[in-house]
Order: structure tokens, then sequence, then C-alpha cells
């Protein structure tokens, strides 16, 4: 992860960039899952298509995520492991509606199953927001 004021690279974990001070999530000038330059206001990365969030500190936000937001990648690759045929992985990663329809389809008979969980091992899937999974 990516500094969102500086650029530099910071852990997942991290409270403050050590580089700059702030809180990694805290500035609007760099992508913090590429590094890409943004514009303030930018609501998707034009480069990896990660969502930010309107920046608010009056509703508990952190640089415009919700602390506790991002899903974890291991869960998330789980739960489309053992159970993926019944769309588990997508209602945890927000994907209500399209895990309904794999509820009902078995998972497209395990078609969208095995897609899904390519996605997670490879690192392009996305949760409902538009945020990388975490992994840890």
């Amino acid at each position: 992860m990516y500094c969102r004021n500086c650029g530099n690279e910071v852990s997942e974990k991290a409270v403050m960039c050590v580089a700059c001070g702030t809180p990694p999530l805290a500035g609007n000038k760099y992508c913090y899952n590429c590094k890409t330059e943004t514009s303030p206001g930018t609501v998707v990365c034009m480069k990896c298509g990660v969502g930010f969030r309107a920046e608010s500190n009056s509703s508990g936000t952190v640089g415009g995520v919700m602390p506790g937001e991002r899903k974890d990648w291991l869960t998330t690759l789980l739960l489309a492991l053992f159970v993926g045929y019944f769309g588990v992985h997508r209602f945890y990663t927000g994907h209500t509606g399209i895990g309904i329809v794999q509820l009902l389809t078995l998972g497209g008979c395990g078609v969208w199953t095995l897609i899904d969980i390519i996605q997670i091992v490879t690192g392009s899937y996305k949760d409902a927001n538009g945020n990388a999974l975490v992994k840890n």
C-alpha cells in the first residue's frame, strides 16, 4: 500500500507514514493501491480502478476509507474455495446481487466460482466498493 499524501510505500497496518507523518489514507495526491498521482476529489483511480470515498472526518472516515472496511484476501479465498458454489464470498465482499445469482445457480455450475478463485489468487478481485483485498 502507498501513502495517499506522499506516495511512499507503507504497511497495510501503518497508523502513520514514516516519510510524511500523516495517516497513510489521509491524503488525496496518490492512489494507495498503485501509486498513481490523483487529482483532489478523484473518486476512482484511472490506472487501477480502485475506488476512493469522498473525504469526511465527521463520519468517521480516515482519508475517505472507513476503518475496517477493506476485506481480507485469505478469508475471501477460503470462502470461495469451500462454499463458493453458494456465493458466500460474494456476500462477504458486498456483491449481494451476484451472490444471490450464484446461490440460485450453484456458482454458475461452478464456472463463476472458478473464475472468482482465479481472480482472488491473482489479485484482480475487488470488493463492492472497488477496493483491492487486503493481504495480511
